[in-house]
């Protein structure tokens, strides 16, 4: 019988179209230090976006709401990584972001309303991927780190459906074509080859 956690994940890896590769999952584990440092980074990030979404799109009050809440949980979740951090005596030092999310952006549109549209399909996208990454190095991870990526795959799923039933509604079309191009995209960086660890990185060589 598929447990909550099996359930939770359908969607988001029927989604995706490729699993992370075990020789990441390699990398991550020798790399742990710097998997907590991207992490964090990338909750600013995520955070960050959602904000942006907010100033730019003021008429769309589904949106605000969706985006406010995302925004203060990865807040959130960052300040639940750099306690990690502190307490484990990383220090959080400067590292360069992956190419994964600017090769997503890359293909954004620039015009309206085609770039929300886009736009929101990678931020379902990356919460997708971080979701699924999630799940992938809880088996490998010691306990303290297993239990709190287990508890943010629940808030990861809603926000990549979040994003998802935005791009949508903004839409008010099927956008499968743009969905597909930039899940191509993603299955190009997450199974291609990176010249640095990161947490959306490929594996490095």
């Amino acid at each position: 019988m598929p447990s909550d956690i099996d359930k939770l994940m359908h969607p988001v890896l029927d989604f995706l179209p490729c699993r992370t590769p075990t020789a990441w999952i390699k990398l991550a584990l020798a790399n742990i230090p710097t998997l907590l440092i991207d992490h964090a980074n990338c909750e600013k990030k995520a955070a960050s976006t959602a904000l942006n979404l907010m100033y730019r799109y003021t008429e769309d009050y589904q949106l605000l709401n969706k985006m406010s809440r995302l925004a203060r949980e990865e807040l959130r979740h960052f300040e639940q990584v750099v306690a990690i951090l502190k307490k484990r005596q990383i220090d959080y030092v400067f590292v360069t972001a992956s190419d994964y999310a600017a090769t997503l952006m890359k293909q954004v549109r620039k015009s309206e309303p085609e770039k929300l549209i886009d736009t929101l399909i990678v931020g379902a996208i990356i919460e997708a991927r971080s979701c699924e990454r999630f799940q992938a190095l809880v088996p490998h991870l010691d306990t303290e780190l297993a239990d709190f990526y287990t508890g943010l795959l629940k808030s990861e799923a809603r926000h990549y459906a979040d994003y998802l039933a935005l791009a949508k509604t903004a839409a008010g079309a099927p956008i499968d074509d743009r969905v597909e191009t930039f899940l191509a995209l993603d299955e190009k960086v997450i199974l291609g080859t990176s010249l640095e660890f990161r947490f959306h990185s490929g594996i490095t060589v």
